[in-house]
């Protein structure tokens, strides 16, 4: 009898200990709502953004790194491209080589002097400067393409750019996340862009950008996966998509970098 007694007695006093604790568990699960909400409310779009800048570049790297990065890119009806793209920001410097369609192109920027070579070659014709774009200006453009999108979040902090205050609470691609909303002045640029962040880490889940935004142009960036390179951790893969329409229209991802 004693024992049937002591285990009935341990029964209900497990199941009251389960009570208890799934209680602590739903006041637990109340009060992280609460207070994530209650977070969203007071965040300015500066905390944000520096929330998410020590994650991605904890140690401050990014204005003064040198980095190479190569990669792949795949874009639905045109050859594969592979680059090896160099830059060092503390000196302003760039390197980048393509492969596409059996052609190279390497270009470099110092100082504001290009130099361009074309399977080894350093003299073009019209065609051929015209085709695979052989003029400082793309080049120019390679570089603050790759040194921008590469060096997000870190980039908002440059000189230009309006981050806004209010922070919204949304979710892209059925993920929760921070939305921040982000323009810039002439001459620096035009567009409007979002940019999505992780509901805890702060990491960088995605961007768009309009050039209007009340005709739903421009597109959409989503992010997958992390590297890290020189302590700063940048997205491996980038799917681009239409915002109009959701057409994909290509891919680019590090195959590896140092």
């Amino acid at each position: 009898m004693s024992n049937r007694i002591n285990s009935e007695y341990l029964y209900l006093v497990a199941f009251i200990t389960e009570i208890f604790n799934m209680k602590k568990f739903i006041l637990l699960f109340i009060f992280s709502i609460f207070t994530l909400y209650s977070f969203a409310q007071n965040m300015t779009g500066a905390e944000l953004l520096e929330k998410s800048i020590k994650y991605h570049d904890p140690k401050g790297k990014w204005s003064k790194v040198k980095m190479t990065l190569d990669l792949k890119q795949e874009t639905p009806n045109r050859p594969e491209r592979t680059t090896t793209s160099k830059f060092n920001n503390k000196k302003g410097t760039f390197w980048q080589k393509d492969i596409s369609d059996e052609n190279t192109v390497t270009r470099s920027l110092e100082n504001d002097i290009c130099t361009h070579e074309l399977n080894g070659k350093k003299t073009f014709t019209e065609d051929e400067i015209k085709k695979h774009r052989l003029e400082c200006k793309w080049t120019k453009f390679w570089r603050d393409y790759q040194t921008y999108l590469y060096g997000l979040p870190m980039k908002l902090k440059d000189n230009g750019t309006t981050v806004h205050d209010k922070v919204e609470k949304t979710t892209f691609q059925n993920q929760d996340c921070w939305k921040l909303k982000v323009t810039y002045e002439e001459p620096v640029g035009h567009d409007t862009w979002y940019f999505y962040f992780h509901p805890t880490t702060y990491a960088l889940i995605g961007y768009r950008f309009y050039h209007e935004e009340e005709k739903n142009d421009g597109e959409y960036i989503t992010l997958e996966d992390e590297i890290i390179i020189k302590g700063i951790r940048l997205p491996r893969d980038r799917k681009w998509y239409f915002n109009i329409d959701n057409k994909f229209l290509g891919k680019d991802y590090i195959l590896s970098g140092k």
